[in-house]
């Protein structure tokens, strides 16, 4: 199985995108609903949970570990690489920043994300290391995550909302923005429309998707492991808000979901 975790249910799409790209394995998936948001927690916590999440997950089955979570990829990814060195575990940033590497040509980058996730720094450092030369512009934009929990994708509320936060990153100058957090993509059309069709848009999720395909394509006895099935499997440490709504945006139907907190 793919294993996929994020702190609740925006890794969905994630789920998406790899449904799009590698749609005959079977994944396991854990939202720790019962701790979100992780982008307001500290880098300590967001580690140990993510270890004892990623744990779980290898114990369930899992031979591959996606961290769709980008706070979780901030700040404990590379000490899972650390801890679980046999195994292959994929983080959210660095698929986004190469791309965007490759998009931008004013050398100008937005990065939006959760308060926790821009904190961090972690794109912008990552950012400047593959190119000092950059402009790097970040911006929290918290309140993005409940309007697309609550489906408020195309409210005028959400587009005014919208306008206040790009704002600042499209008086820069940028030409590429990234999404970083798993809840944005849902939003990218009326990004959008707010930050104009010229600005080139990252969606993190399908580039980490393409990645895995490559990754298994030069990776053949570790693919032939992989469940070629569709029983896929939905865990959450508590009952997800909205699932029904999130789910139906994100793959398009419902799901059976397993509510549990191992920990």
């Amino acid at each position: 199985m793919i294993g996929i975790f994020d702190s609740g249910v925006g890794g969905l799409t994630i789920v998406k995108e790899i449904f799009k790209y590698l749609p005959e394995y079977q994944i396991i998936y854990f939202g720790d609903t019962a701790r979100l948001p992780y982008g307001t927690k500290g880098a300590k916590f967001v580690r140990k949970y993510s270890a004892k999440i990623t744990d779980w997950l290898l114990k369930k089955g899992a031979k591959i570990i996606i961290v769709a979570c980008h706070t979780s990829s901030s700040w404990a990814a590379d000490s899972l690489k650390k801890q679980f060195k046999e195994i292959p575990i994929f983080e959210i940033i660095t698929p986004a920043n190469k791309k965007a590497l490759n998009s931008t040509k004013n050398k100008k980058i937005g990065i939006i994300g959760t308060t926790g996730t821009i904190r961090s720094e972690v794109y912008k450092n990552k950012l400047l290391n593959l190119d000092p030369s950059l402009k790097i512009y970040s911006k929290a934009c918290p309140l993005f995550v409940p309007l697309v929990e609550e489906g408020w994708l195309n409210r005028k509320e959400t587009k005014e909302i919208a306008k206040i936060y790009l704002k600042p990153l499209k008086n820069k100058g940028i030409d590429t923005l990234i999404l970083a957090c798993t809840h944005y993509p849902l939003l990218k059309n009326t990004i959008k429309r707010v930050i104009g069709e010229k600005i080139r848009i990252i969606n993190p999720a399908e580039d980490l998707a393409k990645n895995l395909k490559l990754f298994l394509k030069n990776n053949p006895k570790l693919k032939s492991q992989l469940k070629k099935e569709k029983n896929h499997q939905f865990y959450f440490s508590d009952e997800p808000y909205n699932f029904e709504k999130m789910s139906k945006l994100c793959l398009g139907r419902e799901v059976k979901i397993n509510v549990k907190d191992p920990f």
